[in-house]
């Protein structure tokens, strides 16, 4: 899967109804040829930026647990993978860098939405000239292409 396809199948995932970790997270395991169904269920409530407060937008911890899943420990005597942090570290911090242009990386200051105001969230999903979403996609899109060329190293 190239990163151009991460990007297109993770907005057609939140466009077809996952949440955006859940999109990112999705194309992650394709990526790597994995399924983690129970996985994608548990990310469900980081929806609307953690638990739908607006707070940090769900890309991210969907980009994480990817790389929890290949190169975090089992069991508590196991260890991580010694580069696990490095990637970690460097997702997040390129996830700032993608979001530092809406204000910061929580979903209030991507989507601009208060998710509990239905008529803003109507708003939203309605594709209008004043719809956040295609700001949305962008960032989901773009956060698959950055877990995409982390993946690409961890395999080289």
């Amino acid at each position: 899967m190239t990163l151009k396809e991460m990007n297109e199948k993770a907005c057609m995932l939140y466009d077809n109804g996952f949440h955006c970790s859940q999109a990112v997270f999705s194309v992650g395991c394709e990526r790597l040829g994995r399924q983690a169904p129970d996985v994608i269920a548990a990310l469900s409530p980081f929806g609307g930026g953690m638990g739908s407060t607006g707070d940090v937008c769900g890309c991210l911890p969907g980009a994480l647990a990817v790389l929890g899943l290949v190169m975090g420990k089992k069991e508590p005597a196991d260890k991580d993978h010694r580069r696990m942090w490095k990637y970690a570290y460097r997702i997040v911090r390129e996830f700032e860098e993608l979001t530092g242009p809406y204000g910061g990386k929580r979903c209030v200051d991507i989507a601009r939405i208060n998710w509990k105001d239905r008529t803003q969230v109507k708003a939203y999903y309605s594709n209008g000239p004043d719809s956040r979403k295609a700001e949305c996609l962008r960032v989901i899109g773009s956060t698959a292409q950055a877990l995409g060329r982390i993946l690409e190293e961890l395999e080289g």
